[in-house]
């Protein structure tokens, strides 16, 4: 993504585009649903809420900072939730975005679709078909304000998945 690109919305429709040409694998659906986006199906939501807090609690084990969950669903029907957070170095954003990767392919079933970010290492994007991961270095959180841009969706509460102090 181009930090000085005026138009924060063409970059993420390029990014979905990118996503929504990956080929879907129905065979790792650890539900019975399973769509062209991945195999989070559109008709579990408590799944796709579980997808989400696991990501936030990844984050939260590697130390990943300022982390927030927006509950999408009410504004879009491109995902469902966002999980925004903030790393201290591009070396911390790329081991949270592996172990999140792990985390929701081992344990969750969940493939993966596209990342974006990984060369830079200043906002990582990683797309799991309705849960979209953003991982920040300070300054591109501030300069993108994506809970701003996204200020009318609800924040989930992290109480109990995320420390305290970790969260947003």
């Amino acid at each position: 993504f181009d930090r000085g690109s005026p138009d924060l919305s063409s970059d993420l429709r390029s990014f979905r585009s990118v996503s929504e040409s990956a080929p879907a694998d129905p065979s790792n659906s650890s539900d019975s649903e399973s769509s062209s986006r991945g195999s989070v199906g559109r008709a579990n939501p408590d799944r796709r809420r579980r997808l989400a807090l696991a990501a936030a609690a990844t984050i939260a084990e590697n130390l990943g900072r300022k982390i927030v969950v927006l509950d999408m669903t009410r504004l879009t029907a491109l995902f469902d939730y966002h999980v925004i957070a903030t790393g201290t170095s591009g070396r911390q954003l790329r081991a949270i975005a592996d172990e999140i990767e792990r985390v929701l392919e081992k344990e969750h079933g969940e493939k993966r679709l596209s990342i974006a970010g990984l060369e830079d290492s200043r906002w990582i994007v990683q797309d799991f078909g309705t849960i979209i991961v953003h991982l920040f270095d300070d300054e591109t959180r501030a300069f993108y304000s994506l809970e701003n841009l996204w200020a009318d969706a609800s924040k989930v509460d992290l109480t109990g998945i995320v420390p305290a102090e970790s969260i947003s």
